[in-house]
């Protein structure tokens, strides 16, 4: 497979699976927004959450007030947030209509239908309860394309370039929602176990789709280590940060028997791995939680620069 075919491919996954998580971080800052008791707490929220997708300094750049309207705003529709949905559908077909033959036809027809509903909409329409129609909508979005590429897709290369692509996001995306309620909106002592805090880290497991299954497994109140734990060291969790190493290691190592030979690529994985093999969440609190969410984001992120390297991204 050619590289720059491989690339659209990853990037194709990459912005679908961003596009949801874009979503989910702003159902969070919305839902706490409107939850915050405190003069200027929904602002904080709302400013967290962007920190957290790392926009808040373009978002500061318009000097608009960080309200509702304008976060969200600014987080679905800009055309110069580059992280906003309408620039990952954008990109997503973009990249889709790069590699058309290397698609399946419901793939394509997924992303193209997709970006043409988006286009139509007017985001001056889009305020109060319209805001989560629209954000469950982009993960419908996401769960349609990832469900056309596991029921029509050959397991080949493509394939495993599109999983790669997915899950080097997903992993990224849920270690900052986890960072972004630890570190940045850590409450005060006297808060923590209170109304408050326990409201937020029900969110929190919300936006990762993972309320139901925590109490599931853990039939009890929501506890810090355990959310922590949960999202990140669960093997069953499909959004835990193991549950999406684990499924880059699988398909690197498909890459790996295709092309013959161990790459850089192989090596990036094998030291995020080492992050999460043989530790427990007593060792990452005393750890650091931030450091290590910030140490795991860093070594992420030289997959995809190893994956360029090893497969001739350009």
């Amino acid at each position: 497979m050619l590289g720059r075919t491989a690339q659209s491919l990853f990037w194709l996954s990459r912005y679908v699976e961003r596009a949801e998580n874009v979503a989910r971080l702003l159902e969070v800052g919305y839902r706490m927004s409107l939850t915050s008791r405190r003069e200027g707490g929904a602002s904080e929220h709302l400013m967290s959450m962007m920190q957290a997708a790392e926009v808040d300094e373009e978002f500061l750049a318009t000097e608009r007030v960080a309200d509702v309207k304008n976060v969200s705003q600014f987080m679905l529709f800009d055309e110069d947030n580059p992280s906003s949905v309408r620039a990952c559908l954008l990109a997503a077909r973009t990249n889709a209509r790069a590699v058309r033959t290397a698609l399946t036809t419901d793939m394509w027809e997924t992303i193209n239908a997709a970006w043409l509903e988006f286009s139509a909409i007017r985001p001056r329409d889009v305020t109060g309860a319209k805001i989560q129609e629209l954000l469950n909508w982009v993960r419908q979005v996401s769960y349609r394309y990832r469900g056309a590429l596991m029921s029509t897709s050959l397991r080949d290369d493509g394939y495993a370039f599109s999983q790669v692509g997915n899950f080097v996001e997903r992993a990224d995306n849920t270690a900052r929602i986890l960072d972004m309620k630890y570190y940045v909106l850590l409450p005060r002592e006297t808060q923590v176990g209170g109304e408050i805090d326990i409201q937020q880290w029900t969110m929190i497991l919300r936006a990762a789709s993972a309320h139901r299954s925590y109490q599931h497994v853990y039939h009890d109140r929501f506890k810090a280590k355990n959310i922590a734990e949960y999202l990140i060291l669960s093997p069953e969790m499909p959004r835990s940060l193991r549950f999406s190493v684990l499924w880059l290691d699988e398909n690197l190592d498909m890459l790996e028997e295709i092309y013959g030979g161990h790459t850089p690529g192989h090596d990036a994985i094998d030291g995020v791995k080492q992050l999460l093999e043989g530790t427990s969440i007593e060792s990452i609190f005393d750890y650091g939680l931030h450091e290590f969410l910030t140490e795991f984001i860093s070594r992420n992120n030289r997959v995809t620069e190893a994956l360029a390297e090893s497969y001739n991204f350009y």
